[in-house]
């Protein structure tokens, strides 16, 4: 509850274990969601995001153009040499997506690491080859693609702020969502997912005064030009309320369903794919007082 004794405050980037999951009615307008945390106490989800620890062996097969990988351990700072000598920079976290183009092994202890390349900064980054997954070919491959593009759709109720995936008339996906707030909303109309991304770099472009600068955000599928568009949100596990600048973030899951389901299908070699006149038609309806 959040009328309970306050036992513990803890700080980003600390990771806990989450030993049960708990639907508390009455405790928070749209998100229900608590977690016992081992023997100390309880704390609401909306700041907690789940994760597991997963390591990797090395993939040595990685071609010119890239390979889609995603980070399966909580976080890891990133760094610009092949070793922990080379400065750390920020952390890439868990179930972000990046471009590797590359594996090093560092002379002094061995290790292999990944070269990231970082399509908003342009530059090179370097991760161990054990904190990401090289994701396989036959993992991106379309969802339903027997069903007719023109049978596909999606709503976005921005009132009640959900998500639902339509082929005909049957929903086949339906999630809470994170739509725009402020002066920057989600725009209400009728779009498409004419161009999408495995992993993007969102920024304002604002540098170091940036009010958001995420990279590897998972799974982007863009329905306009200004950059509004579905996709994962590692910053946050608060779904159900607006809270982003302009986007609909979804839980990674609906986010890479949606990725994979809609059209126009990325080919797994390709970082971006932009078909103007093309896509899944994307109906947003504000009909808040």
């Amino acid at each position: 509850s959040f009328n309970g004794t306050v036992v513990k405050v803890y700080g980003r980037d600390v990771v806990l274990p989450i030993t049960e999951e708990l639907y508390i009615e009455d405790e928070h307008a749209y998100n229900h969601i608590w977690y016992r945390i081992g023997d100390e106490g309880f704390a609401h989800s909306a700041y907690l995001q789940p994760v597991y620890t997963s390591y990797n062996l090395p993939v040595f097969d990685i071609p010119e153009s890239g390979v889609l990988t995603e980070m399966t351990i909580p976080f890891m700072p990133i760094r610009l040499g092949p070793g922990f000598i080379y400065k750390p920079k920020r952390r890439y976290y868990y179930g972000t997506t990046h471009w590797v183009d590359q594996i090093v092994q560092d002379e002094n202890d061995g290790i292999y690491w990944y070269r990231v390349y970082d399509r908003e900064t342009q530059d090179h980054y370097y991760v161990p080859s054990y904190s990401m997954r090289v994701v396989p070919d036959e993992e991106l491959a379309p969802i339903s693609p027997d069903v007719a593009p023109e049978e596909k759709h999606i709503f976005v109720d921005i009132a009640t702020q959900t998500l639902v995936a339509y082929e005909g008339d049957v929903p086949v996906a339906t999630s809470l969502v994170a739509s725009g707030w402020g002066g920057t909303p989600t725009p209400a109309g009728t779009f498409s997912t004419y161009h999408k991304a495995p992993s993007v770099h969102m920024t304002d472009g604002a540098g170091d005064a940036a009010n958001y600068d995420l990279p590897g955000v998972p799974w982007v599928s863009f329905f306009t030009g200004n950059g509004d568009a579905i996709h994962g949100a590692y910053w946050h596990n608060d779904f159900g309320d607006p809270r982003s600048h302009g986007c609909i973030n979804t839980p990674d899951n609906i986010a890479k369903f949606i990725y994979l389901w809609s059209t126009p299908h990325v080919p797994p070699d390709e970082d971006y794919l932009h078909l103007p006149g093309e896509g899944t038609r994307v109906e947003v309806v504000d009909n808040r007082s």
